[in-house]
């Protein structure tokens, strides 16, 4: 097991870190402005990894988890852990190995002999953003061990319930080439992430961008800078629950995760959770984007990453070599939209 320690905040944050109460939500510009700079600043250490990024980080706006599903060594790691940085949040990764005990996530008590109590130690899921490094290599009894903070932001041990920071938010990696010595996520540990992200491979110029900052910086570590701070983190997350959304945009994904329900490929389909999440994703993706309101193509954009790892697919279309993404971009271009959406009021 390996586990690095919390990244403590700098001492002395820089002059326009942003940063806000909690209880006054941020304006959509204001949200946009500083996801914009968040995302720049993760680009200088983070590559070609632009829309990836975006959608991680509207997740964590919309208050969602994020899995990287892809093959070793595309800085999934890297940018989860440059993510946490620009967002001015604490830090912790956990190596997940098959000996790994929830005890070893969650922390335990522990025998104090100067006080003759038992002491609780937290574990390192205690922080901002917990990167669970290729958690398909614990079991599955250690894998659950995260299903009630991610769902309820709080940590049960020994009987007793301890509130989780906030903001708290999951970043997982597993790597699906691999299948020796590893545990598939079962569907409702799946069913926590509001998106699973494939990377994807750099294309020349990327990769070769990859090798001379690699160079010009002489170090292995790629500094990323604060932008903002967990305060303003929760006042845009306020912000983005201030957005209304059209009631035909809600009913378009309803449409869209019902449609799983009956294709002929599924076995199991989206559960109201996912149409929930598709909502919620596309609601901070649009104010990403600058706007107060979601469009259809909000929804269309994030239905593969929010729907796919949902989806069971049948015996036969496993078979088949049919693709759970595929499924979906077949449904989103046969189940028909809002006919015109745009600002409320």
């Amino acid at each position: 097991m390996t586990v690095d320690p919390p990244v403590d905040p700098p001492a002395d944050p820089p002059a326009d870190l942003g940063s806000s109460s909690p209880e006054h939500p941020l304006p959509v510009t204001e949200v946009a402005a500083l996801g914009r700079r968040v995302l720049d600043e993760v680009g200088t250490a983070v590559v070609g990894m632009r829309d990836t990024l975006e959608l991680a980080l509207a997740t964590v706006l919309a208050g969602g988890h994020v899995l990287f599903e892809d093959v070793p060594g595309l800085g999934k790691t890297l940018a989860a852990r440059s993510l946490a940085t620009a967002l001015g949040l604490d830090f912790a990764r956990l190596q997940c190995t098959p000996d790994l005990l929830p005890s070893d996530i969650t922390g335990s008590s522990v025998f104090d002999p100067a006080s003759r109590e038992f002491v609780f130690r937290p574990g390192p899921v205690f922080t901002g953003l917990f990167l669970a490094d290729e958690i398909n290599r614990t079991p599955p009894k250690t894998q659950s061990a995260l299903l009630e903070a991610m769902a309820e932001r709080q940590v049960s041990v020994d009987g007793v319930s301890r509130p989780l920071p906030r903001p708290f938010h999951v970043m997982a990696t597993s790597n699906p080439v691999e299948y020796e010595g590893t545990y598939p996520l079962p569907e409702a540990q799946l069913d926590r992430f509001m998106v699973r992200l494939e990377v994807g491979y750099p294309d020349r110029a990327q990769e070769r961008d990859v090798l001379l900052r690699r160079v010009a910086r002489r170090q292995e570590a790629a500094p990323v800078r604060p932008v903002v701070d967990a305060a303003a983190v929760l006042a845009m997350q306020a912000g983005v629950e201030t957005t209304e959304v059209d009631p035909d945009v809600a009913g378009y994904c309803v449409d869209l995760a019902a449609a799983t329900r009956t294709h002929g490929a599924l076995e199991v389909g989206a559960s109201p959770r996912g149409s929930q999440n598709l909502l919620l994703l596309a609601r901070a993706v649009a104010v990403l984007d600058g706007r107060d309101f979601v469009l259809p193509e909000d929804v269309k954009r994030v239905a593969v990453p929010v729907l796919a790892h949902r989806l069971t697919l049948t015996p036969t279309a496993w078979a088949s070599a049919v693709r759970a993404q595929d499924v979906v971009s077949e449904l989103l271009a046969s189940v028909p939209g809002p006919a015109t959406v745009g600002r409320r009021g």
